[in-house]
């Protein structure tokens, strides 16, 4: 078969996938800003309700951006007495840093758990032998848009009496057996950055949660700490999800699950027709509602080599993530930690383009160009 020349294929386009949205957003736009209310108004509060019941949880408060709705659980948490500076909280070894600043930022300390190669997702039989007095928590993290939950995960979790805390920013439409994430521990936290699978124009972020008093407490976090004007009952930061990002995340909602779709059939592709033995592709869920295919994720130990083959070829890709968290400069007091799983993904792995507007053609190419 001849490959036929391209200009770039880039990673993300987003303003296509964004004009795929362009009528409806722009009128959203026009109202937002025509109301003349920008802060918690009418666009927020009917958003966390609509997000609310997508997820199928009992509550939802927007705040400013994924790593907010993080920190705030926990920060959360602390106030409400069931966690305390110290506790430790078990998360994945492999995950962008946000996930573990969370943890830090409030005086919790991070018990990093190593990767599986298959899946990424961390590796439950590690985690029993980090378990102390102190760990009060596990923060599974659904990364690439993959479910990271299991029975064996529920039963460890309920047999050590932890908290069970969602990092959703990937997973956005994924379930596990009819539940979706975010819907399936104690709280999780979303990202709807720009390029997330449900994006905003901007940073935004939300917190979903069964828990009354949790989303209470995150809502008043999120607003300086206050539930009336001028009065601040807790010291809390400024984090809301403004209006404009809640409308334009109005518009996108309705059509998460159709693109998410899109996604799959992509991936699908790439799972039965990269035929190339120095590329591992990523383990295919027997489920496909488990994967949102945020991100494809290749492993090849040729990693370097093929992007700059596939750059020369007008493929762009992208590395996530190039750094692990404990090799970052701001977690120095781990530089010795050895995570070997972990450290072997990050000198390996390689992003492929996916997303709801990519062409079957641009895919045509891709897989004759990995070849």
């Amino acid at each position: 078969m001849q490959i036929i020349s391209f200009k770039m294929i880039p990673f993300l386009d987003l303003q296509k996938i964004n004009l795929l949205h362009q009528v409806e957003i722009e009128a959203k736009l026009l109202d937002v800003f025509r109301s003349g209310w920008y802060i918690l108004g009418c666009e927020n509060k009917a958003f966390e309700s609509e997000f609310s019941e997508f997820i199928g949880s009992k509550h939802c408060v927007g705040v400013a951006n994924g790593y907010d709705a993080l920190r705030l659980i926990f920060r959360a948490y602390i106030q409400m007495g069931i966690l305390k500076s110290g506790d430790e909280v078990l998360v994945p070894a492999h995950t962008y840093i946000a996930s573990i600043l969370a943890i830090t930022e409030n005086g919790l300390t991070p018990i990093l758990i190593d990767a599986k190669k298959d899946t990424f997702q961390m590796n439950l039989h590690l985690i029993q032998e980090q378990i102390t007095p102190k760990t009060k928590a596990l923060l599974t993290v659904h990364l690439y848009g993959e479910v990271d939950y299991s029975i064996e995960m529920q039963d460890l979790v309920s047999k050590n009496k932890l908290l069970l805390i969602e990092d959703n920013a990937q997973a956005v439409g994924a379930s596990h057996q009819g539940i979706k994430t975010g819907n399936i521990g104690h709280a999780a936290g979303f990202s709807f950055y720009p390029g997330k699978n449900l994006g905003a124009l901007g940073d935004g972020g939300a917190v979903t949660t069964n828990d009354p008093e949790l989303a209470q407490m995150v809502k008043i976090l999120a607003n300086y700490g206050s539930q009336k004007k001028y009065e601040n009952q807790e010291c809390g930061l400024n984090s809301r999800l403004d209006e404009i990002q809640a409308a334009v995340l109005r518009v996108k909602l309705p059509h998460i699950d159709q693109e998410n779709q899109k996604r799959r059939e992509i991936a699908t592709r790439y799972l039965k027709e990269i035929k190339n033995d120095k590329i591992v592709l990523p383990a295919n869920p027997t489920d496909p509602n488990q994967h949102v295919w945020h991100l494809f994720v290749i492993q090849t130990s040729n990693r370097d080599d093929l992007q700059k083959f596939l750059s020369d070829h007008q493929v762009q890709t992208m590395i996530h993530y190039p750094i692990p968290p404990h090799k970052q400069a701001c977690y120095a007091q781990w530089k010795d930690l050895q995570l070997p799983v972990t450290e072997e993904i990050h000198q390996t792995v390689l992003s492929l383009p996916i997303s709801p507007v990519l062409t079957a053609a641009e895919v045509d190419y891709i897989i004759q160009t990995i070849n």
